[in-house]
């Protein structure tokens, strides 16, 4: 006879169905799907015309909205990432992206006034990068090691997923109802999507250790006194300039050129696309190759797309320059926050990814302006664009100086059974 209470009538404890990595991942990837990187960069160039001929502002003025967006970004980023830190991602997401919704929906009232556009992107900018990937990103590579390639390329096949659906379906508005019925719908999506789904399942994995001050990884000193680091500024930094020029000015490009508006919303549509894919196959890549060297083909294929977008003259040039752009966008965006916890674990991971971001989002602010600046003053895009190609070119050869990874893949901070 068992004695009671003995182990051998202790109820069997049956593993979940699902790793409980997955169900962050998934939740990650609606928030992100939303987020300030998705949603208002994408659809950014879709309103602008709208906008410029309900105020009639001149094409910099309204570009400027997102440089000043951008760079809000830039000196808050590190500041969210060192809550990210201290207080974890749900916590901080959520507040950051009620913000976000209900100042992006309030674009819908929108007065004759600039300031009422620069202060409203302004705050939409503060709270921006809390509802972007580097607020899921160190709480889902808590989870895995083997996999976090692809966790994290999951993650961000929601910006990808975002950009297919909301300019289209911007423009689409738009058409039927009008940009302030456009703009109140999307901040109401914001509020629906992003909220629940962050509260119910994003946390981080408790036996991972990396909530605790002693995770393994390096210091913020220790990372931005590292070459690897400012290796990585300077790639985003040149990449930032030239891709959010086109990316913003890409639908306005079109339509100047002859290619109707439906057709120019189509080819944002399909940058998103191929995003999309470029992160899905990056997450593969990086799992099995040196990320730097991944990066480094992805930025060609950007500079690539950037070039034919200098001369493109017809629909389908731009859709073809568009799909460029956007695959190597979306793949480079999984090779920042990928490339931070191989060289410097999760310790300090957000703060170094929002200090990156800085970087990232004073070149956005630039690339925009400077755009619209060009066209103001020339009437073309064309010269611009050709310099900024050489740029991209510029920072895919900096990937080709970082080091080796400091450790072996996966021995950052994560339990072997997280993969």
């Amino acid at each position: 006879m068992r004695a009671p209470g003995s182990s051998a009538e202790a109820p069997a404890i049956e593993p979940p169905r699902i790793y409980p990595g997955w169900l962050v991942v998934a939740a990650a990837f609606c928030g992100v799907m939303v987020s300030f990187g998705s949603l208002l960069v994408f659809t950014f160039g879709i309103f602008l015309k709208p906008l410029s001929q309900e105020f009639g502002w001149g094409r910099e003025s309204i570009s400027a909205a997102f440089g000043i967006a951008a760079m809000t970004v830039a000196v808050c980023s590190p500041v969210l990432g060192r809550l990210l830190d201290r207080y974890g991602a749900r916590r901080v997401v959520l507040f950051c992206m009620a913000v976000f919704g209900v100042a992006f929906g309030s674009l819908s009232l929108l007065t004759p006034s600039l300031l009422h556009l620069y202060a409203t992107f302004f705050i939409i900018g503060a709270v921006g990068n809390g509802t972007t990937q580097m607020g899921y990103a160190r709480a889902v590579s808590s989870w895995f090691t083997h996999q976090r390639g692809m966790a994290l390329a999951l993650v961000m096949a929601g910006v990808g997923a975002g950009s297919i659906v909301f300019p289209t379906l911007a423009q689409a508005i738009i058409d039927a109802r009008g940009w302030r019925s456009a703009y109140l719908a999307l901040g109401v999506i914001v509020l629906a999507m992003g909220i629940p789904l962050t509260a119910l399942f994003v946390r981080e994995n408790p036996g991972a250790g990396a909530s605790r001050p002693t995770a393994a990884g390096s210091s913020v000193r220790e990372g931005v006194a590292s070459r690897a680091f400012w290796l990585l500024v300077a790639t985003l930094f040149l990449g930032s300039i030239a891709v959010n020029g086109a990316i913003t000015h890409l639908s306005p490009l079109l339509t100047d050129r002859g290619v109707n508006a439906d057709r120019a919303a189509l080819a944002v549509s399909v940058l998103g696309a191929a995003s999309l894919a470029g992160r899905l196959v990056t997450g593969r890549l990086l799992d099995r190759y040196f990320g730097p060297k991944v990066s480094f083909v992805l930025l060609l294929g950007v500079a690539a797309g950037i070039s034919l977008l200098a001369v493109a003259s017809t629909g389908g040039q731009g859709l073809l320059a568009a799909a460029l752009i956007g695959f190597g966008l979306g793949g480079e965006a999984d090779v920042t926050p990928y490339l931070l916890t191989r060289y410097f674990g999760l310790r300090s991971f957000s703060t170094l990814y929002g200090l990156t971001w800085t970087a990232y989002a004073i070149a956005g602010a630039a690339g925009p302006v400077l755009m619209g600046r060009v066209y103001d003053a020339a009437g073309s895009y064309a010269g611009l664009l050709a310099l900024l190609a050489v740029l991209t070119v510029i920072s895919a050869a900096l990937m080709l100086f970082l080091p080796r990874y400091p450790q072996p893949a996966g021995s950052w901070n994560v339990p072997p059974a997280a993969t």
